[in-house]
């Protein structure tokens, strides 16, 4: 299994990336053009103040008018009352579209990673998905709700106070305009740095998730190894490595946040003294000053905050493009263009022709020309090395993976030809790793077919000799708990037994799911399960004796294809690598 990818170009973490979130945000471009007209419409309310103080300077106060005070002091009040009811429609606005956007971007990235196939789930680590799923989204959340909307807002107010000095008093106006362009050219020059940084730590976020997951879902091989301080080594040398990365993170935005607080304050000394003697030559008047300053001081918010917006931008577009590796993963495991429902038999014909299979980066096939023929209703072992492709063939079924070469059919009918949702219908599969899911006795087994009945159900549970679940607290309502940990090895290989052969499948593959149960229980089972397999086409991976004795036929699989077709005895008499492979296990032995 693999980590998401570090940053290792120019392309990751640019600020186009945030292009990506289009689609998302264009169903309520409404609602976001309001939260930013309300955002900057109350922003320009509060540069009335410093125009209306200006005007009571040089006008009433000047002139000894207190009359004259009332209608300004009014005008300043409408402006005040205005920027408040803004305020509020900003936040009902923004409110409604961000938490609709992160709503959306959360649906389609787990849509995505359903329907993603096996194959890149096991290059990628849970951690890792799960953080994009979570920290990931909220961050794109944030940033739409907030840095987005006054990132654009407060370049806009600089425009707009920047002009309104020049006019107010040009040489102090241009003074203040040549003071922010070493600003921008430091602002760009970190931008890389704090993009790199940002993605680094995300990335370790993804990591040490990873780890703290493996630890709770293992915490009982941990303890019973008395390894726990092990794995808190291992967590700590990812914490410790996190918290370094976080601090370069935060000395970088320390260094930006520095240097904006410092430019207004030298700015704000350079405006009083010019000022000054711009009042003193009588250039300025007294109220045109207080208005400079005042309007300076409106500056201040969006001068320091374009740092922090900035860098929060770069750490949403690293964001994006984590996110945008999930949704740009291609799905290998599709339904081809036009595919419709064919009609198929139950039980239906299983035929492999031809197949080869070999896994992405690997220099040797796993399987290489395989054929076999299963017959309706009839059942087959399939025996072999650890490692010879069992498992692999079995997935190949069900489309888990698709065939490098060949094809695999069900009654004639290339299984790429057919819709995943009805091939899926046809073809049920119990695993040796039982994966039950945290949710009811009854959810879980009818999570393939929930229009069971509950005679169906119940029969199921005869087969696959789970009646134990009537004993728990609350029967078939009872929630068994995440990964079925509540429940015994044996119980959970039967209730996922039961839920592979609900409803009596055309096709049932069965990846070795006795392998947990006792003796007695197994061959209470393997009795409840012949009824079904002669109403089935089965292909079984078998590693236990009794397990053989259930097909009608076996197969060995060795060197990727079939080498040798036909009954247990006839293998056992006429084969020598089948009873070498027999005399490898104890039980086995017993057979032989």
């Amino acid at each position: 299994m693999t980590t998401a990818p570090h940053p290792a170009s120019d392309d990751r973490g640019r600020l186009s990336a945030l292009l990506r979130l289009w689609p998302f945000a264009r169903p309520y471009r409404g609602l976001m053009a309001l939260t930013f007209s309300a955002a900057l419409l109350a922003t320009l309310a509060q540069l009335a103040v410093p125009l209306l103080t200006a005007a009571v300077v040089d006008g009433p106060i000047a002139d000894g008018d207190r009359a004259g005070l009332i209608p300004l002091l009014a005008l300043a009040l409408v402006f005040g009352v205005a920027e408040a009811g803004l305020f509020f429609l900003r936040r009902w606005a923004m409110n409604r579209s961000c938490l609709r956007i992160e709503r959306d971007l959360r649906d389609t990235l787990y849509q995505r990673l359903q329907r993603l196939p096996v194959a890149f789930h096991d290059r990628w680590a849970s951690g890792q998905l799960l953080s994009r799923a979570t920290t990931d989204v909220s961050t794109v959340r944030r940033f739409v709700g907030f840095a987005a909307v006054f990132l654009a807002v407060n370049l806009i107010t600089c425009v707009v106070v920047l002009t309104l000095l020049l006019v107010t008093y040009w040489p102090l106006g241009l003074a203040v305009l040549l003071t922010t362009v070493p600003l921008s050219a430091l602002a760009l020059r970190w931008e890389r740095r704090y993009n790199i940084q940002s993605r680094l730590v995300q990335d370790e976020q993804g990591e040490l998730t990873t780890d703290v997951e493996e630890a709770v879902q293992g915490i009982r091989v941990v303890k019973s190894l008395g390894r726990s301080r092990l794995v808190f080594d291992r967590y700590d040398a990812k914490a410790t490595r996190l918290r370094r990365l976080e601090l370069d993170k935060v000395r970088t935005l320390a260094l930006l946040w520095c240097v904006f607080e410092f430019h207004p304050q030298v700015t704000l000394a350079v405006i009083l003294v010019g000022g000054a003697v711009a009042v003193n030559t009588g250039a300025l008047t007294v109220g045109g000053l207080v208005g400079f300053v005042a309007l300076f001081t409106v500056l201040l918010w969006p001068i320091l905050s374009l740092g922090f917006l900035f860098a929060f931008a770069q750490e949403t577009a690293s964001a994006c493009d984590r996110i945008g590796e999930l949704l740009d993963a291609p799905i290998t495991v599709a339904d081809r263009p036009g595919t419709v429902p064919a009609h198929l038999g139950s039980p239906a014909r299983l035929r492999f022709e031809d197949v080869g299979f070999r896994y992405a980066g690997s220099a040797s096939p796993v399987l290489d020309g395989l054929d076999l023929d299963i017959a309706p209703g009839e059942t087959v072992a399939l025996v072999g090395a650890t490692g010879s492709g069992k498992t692999t063939l079995t997935a190949l079924v069900g489309r888990l993976f698709d065939v490098t070469a060949g094809r695999v059919t069900l009654d004639g009918v290339d299984v790429r030809d057919l819709p995943l949702t009805q091939l899926r219908s046809v073809v049920a599969t119990a695993f040796e790793d039982a994966t039950l899911f945290s949710m009811s006795v009854r959810e879980n087994l009818t999570l393939g077919r929930p229009e069971a009945t509950d005679a169906h159900v119940e029969e199921a549970l005869q087969v696959a000799r789970a009646g134990f679940v009537h004993e728990l607290p609350w029967g078939l309502a009872t929630r068994i708990g995440e990964q079925g940990l509540s429940l015994s090895g044996g119980q959970r290989q039967r209730l996922a037994l039961a839920r592979a052969v609900l409803g009596r499948p055309s096709v049932l593959v069965l990846d070795d799911p006795l392998s947990a149960l006792d003796v007695h229980t197994e061959a209470l089972v393997e009795l409840a399960l012949r009824d079904v397999l002669a109403a089935t086409t089965a292909l079984v991976v078998a590693h236990r004796p009794s397990t053989v004795l259930l097909a009608d036929r076996v197969a060995l699989l060795a060197g990727g294809r079939i080498a040798a077709l036909g009954t247990h005895s006839e293998l056992l008499a006429e084969v020598p690598a089948y009873r070498d492979l027999l005399a490898q296990d104890s039980e086995l032995a017993e057979v032989l």
